[in-house]
């Protein structure tokens, strides 16, 4: 079999895997819960590159597509897992559980990690994704994460240790979830279908809360894309 490993796509796939590991790395050994988001930032430009590259010089393979999910675990799926679990360590408890329990419930958010494995496999053999997504797609669900870690970090926010768990919860019922997800791809520019009205709409406003709040509207943009993509899902039912 002539496969062909280092193509740019895989290159640029492989780039986003480092990211994510460097993400988990400064969680983990230097608990620089920021640096841990600027890498998963990264991350996720790779993602958007590493499709678009392949797009644009017609390098499909199948090792590409494996590719893109081994490395979307990593970045998407471990790095929020471990961001969130560091958080939950340096939180208070609102209930005043003991140091034991504490501990133990700092695994929780690993739940994100094995919910994103269920939703990557689900994404690889569900040929429903192609336009919108079944659930939330890893790479917001780790934004969230990370970006909440990042505010709480910068700006000293505490949030109860017991809030993030349940928090870490929700992101990975939400993975796995039946919901159907608008995707960000247009095939055309104009304002003649619904789904581009909304599109559109998300990105004005996501611009103006960035404008207006700067890093503190990062996780508020992802909750509502998941609110706007919600509300669309049970109106589209209906």
């Amino acid at each position: 079999m002539n496969i062909k490993l280092f193509t740019i796509p895989n290159c640029i796939t492989l780039l986003n895997l480092l990211c994510g590991m460097g993400s988990i790395v400064a969680s983990l050994v230097y608990e620089d819960l920021t640096l841990a988001f600027i890498f998963v930032g990264a991350s996720a430009v790779c993602d958007f590159l590493d499709g678009f590259s392949a797009r644009l010089l017609k390098q499909y393979s199948e090792v590409g597509v494996q590719l893109d999910s081994l490395a979307d675990m990593v970045s998407f799926g471990v790095a929020p897992a471990v961001a969130m679990s560091v958080l939950c360590g340096e939180m208070p408890s609102v209930f005043g559980l003991n140091e034991l329990w504490a501990g133990i419930l700092c695994y929780v958010p690993f739940l994100i990690a094995a919910f994103s494995a269920l939703r990557l496999a689900k994404f690889n053999i569900d040929d429903t994704q192609h336009e919108e997504f079944c659930g939330l797609p890893t790479p917001a669900s780790a934004i969230l994460c990370l970006s909440l870690a990042c505010v709480c970090e910068r700006y000293d926010i505490s949030f109860g240790m017991e809030w993030l768990l349940l928090i870490s919860v929700l992101v990975a019922v939400l993975l796995v979830s039946p919901i159907r997800m608008f995707s960000l791809k247009f095939k055309e520019w104009g304002l003649g279908n619904n789904d581009n009205k909304v599109r559109y709409g998300f990105l004005l406003t996501s611009c103006l809360l960035i404008c207006l709040v700067r890093l503190y509207a990062i996780p508020v943009i992802i909750v509502l894309y998941i609110v706007i993509s919600t509300i669309r899902w049970f109106l589209s039912k209906r």
